[in-house]
């Protein structure tokens, strides 16, 4: 038990930290970019991502395992996990209108994005990729998946706020006008970016 619980742990950090989908792996830039100069919205968006990225994952592993597999359908993988996003999203967004309506009127057009988010189709394909093996019994893979969706969705969360905070203190400094508006903040999510490449190493460490 102990062991299994380091895995987790470990694939959780590794999802945070090393394989952040949008610091280290660029998935899902168009949100980091677009939501991220308040620090409400950042969170709002962030936890609706994390949501979409669990049911996601709840819903396209084991079509993938008992029907995609099994009746040799693997080449519909990415049609079926984008149709399978979308609805999830309208599900989403329909609950954000009817119980936290300022939320959905803050995100906007964002919200809908979502459906196309590479990063939430990169991890459902990424759990695929990973954690549905032979060697793997269904239950286990299937903790993994979840566990790294969990991981990837507080990546996303932590990089979003980080980045709202960074945009925060841009927004208030004097700079080259050939510098304001996306150039400075693209400037400002690539310093961001390498800042956490330190981490690489660091859960192998720890929990080795």
């Amino acid at each position: 038990m102990n062991g299994e619980f380091k895995i987790l742990v470990s694939i959780v950090m590794s999802a945070v930290l090393v394989n952040n989908y949008v610091l280290a792996q660029f998935l899902g830039i168009c949100p980091f970019l677009g939501v991220s100069k308040k620090l409400d919205q950042a969170a709002g968006m962030s936890v609706a991502v994390i949501f979409v990225m669990l049911l996601a994952t709840a819903v396209t592993y084991p079509i993938q395992y008992f029907v995609l597999n099994n009746l040799g359908l693997g080449y519909l993988q990415t049609i079926v996990f984008i149709l399978v996003i979308a609805a999830l999203v309208q599900l989403v967004e329909i609950i954000l209108k009817k119980y936290i309506p300022a939320l959905h009127a803050s995100l906007g057009v964002y919200l809908p994005l979502i459906t196309t988010n590479c990063a939430v189709l990169g991890v459902c394909i990424s759990n695929i990729d990973n954690y549905l093996l032979d060697k793997v019994s269904f239950g286990t893979g299937f903790v993994q998946a979840m566990f790294n969706s969990l991981g990837s969705g507080l990546g996303f969360l932590l990089a979003m706020v980080l980045f709202s905070g960074v945009r925060s203190r841009v927004d208030k400094c004097k700079c080259p006008e050939c510098f304001k508006g996306m150039p400075i903040t693209l400037i400002s999510a690539a310093i961001v970016s390498v800042s956490f490449m330190g981490f690489a190493g660091i859960v192998e460490n720890l929990l080795g």
